[in-house]
């Protein structure tokens, strides 16, 4: 009763402040909104958008369930999960945060995983997508196309690393004890297809608007706490909290020998972690190798921001969240980790004059490439996709709402 009361007033008395520093700093806590909703307008929506249709017409359609049975000989042994989490994975990876939470919920509601193994799922496949590393951070914030490949293996290979931690957690299910056992089949994963589809029997309008429904409803909620979190990350600031929290986490850098100024990018990329990178690339005093190092620890823990977003989907079903938040912990320290013995074999052989044979092609990356154009174009017509796609949301939602 005592905790219950306690965490009463500790979010009673949280709240009143934001509402007080939302009157006492009203400029600033507009430019952070606005930063925010820039943010999802002009790159979260129109880029998330396509991924989350194509999901869940993907998963009525049974495809999802077929790729599931192909999977499951590598995923079960690997990750102790089934084989759709396999999906869930590429999709996490393809299209970043908070999708691989949305997929995870998605097919535990549909009940292809158990509530344990949808906790071991959620905790390694939600992840930074590749054209968010490379062209907003590496090129973006540190103008440097080659630090984007340092940044994409460290987060990548924790994210693996998470994943094959995860899977001593929880107890096994009888039902997974026997599915280990499957092999490969192409008759059975046809069959899981087929059979998924006539369970599933709405037409294909009705399960497209269902598509566009859902995925526009998560995207609102997503933006929503973009915005949020754009706005209190900037208050901490000015209330001086983020400088506060940054002298306790000064004490620990200083140990590891990594400048005390980063400490400040750090606290704020804790709660996001756009801006917390940008922070981090404008420290003068640190080495390109400790802000990489920060920075991979930013993009694995994911911020504040992208954990409540994960925090509500999951919310929807018994998913919980404590394994998801100890997990990205986990990945922080190993996509530092990683981007520190990782430097020298990789980004020192890019920036060699003579490049090794096998050297990745970051030049795809590059400023005026085609990537960074694509991120350039996402800017000037991801607005007019945001628009467009609201607006059939809308017209979904007014249809539906005539026929009831």
């Amino acid at each position: 009763m005592f905790r219950s009361k306690l965490k009463t007033i500790l979010l009673s008395v949280s709240v009143t402040i934001l509402a007080a520093s939302l009157i006492s700093y009203p400029q600033e806590s507009f430019e952070a909104s606005i930063r925010g909703l820039n943010m999802w307008w002009e790159i979260v929506f129109p880029s998330l958008l396509p991924f989350f249709i194509v999901s869940e017409m993907l998963i009525g359609f049974g495809v999802v369930k077929f790729i599931g049975v192909l999977l499951e000989p590598l995923m079960r042994p690997l990750f102790k999960v089934p084989g759709v989490g396999g999906f869930v994975w590429a999709m996490g990876m393809a299209s970043g945060f908070p999708a691989g939470a949305k997929f995870t919920a998605r097919l535990r509601q549909e009940g292809q995983l158990t509530q344990i193994e949808a906790e071991r799922l959620v905790s390694f496949t939600n992840s930074s997508n590749p054209l968010f590393i490379f062209g907003a951070v590496s090129v973006g914030f540190f103008y440097n196309a080659q630090l984007g490949v340092i940044l994409a293996l460290a987060h990548y290979l924790g994210n693996i690393c998470v994943g094959i931690i995860m899977r001593f957690y929880g107890n096994e299910s009888p039902d997974g004890a026997s599915e280990k056992r499957k092999k490969f089949k192409i008759r059975a994963a046809l069959s899981a297809l087929h059979q998924t589809r006539l369970r599933d029997n709405r037409p294909i309008g009705k399960l497209l608007g269902d598509a566009v429904n859902s995925s526009i409803q998560t995207l609102l909620m997503v933006g929503g706490f973009i915005i949020l979190f754009s706005v209190i990350n900037k208050l901490l600031y000015h209330l001086h909290i983020t400088a506060t929290l940054a002298k306790s986490v000064e004490v620990l850098l200083s140990a590891l020998s990594i400048p005390g100024m980063l400490s400040i990018p750090f606290i704020s990329g804790l709660f996001e972690i756009t801006l917390g990178s940008q922070l981090t690339s404008q420290v003068q005093d640190a080495t390109l190798l400790q802000k990489a190092m920060i920075t991979s620890f930013i993009l694995a823990f994911s911020g504040f921001s992208v954990q409540a977003q994960v925090a509500s989907i999951l919310a929807q079903t018994d998913i919980r969240f404590q394994p998801f938040f100890i997990a990205r912990i986990v990945h922080g320290f190993f996509a530092s980790f990683f981007a520190l013995i990782l430097w020298n074999p990789i980004y020192v052989h890019f920036n060699s004059k003579e490049q090794p044979s096998n050297a990745l092609p970051v030049g795809f990356f590059e400023e005026g490439s085609w990537a960074n154009h694509f991120y350039q174009r996402m800017i000037e017509v991801g607005p007019l996709i945001t628009i467009f796609s609201l607006f059939v949301y809308i017209i979904i939602l007014f249809t539906r709402l005539k026929k009831s």
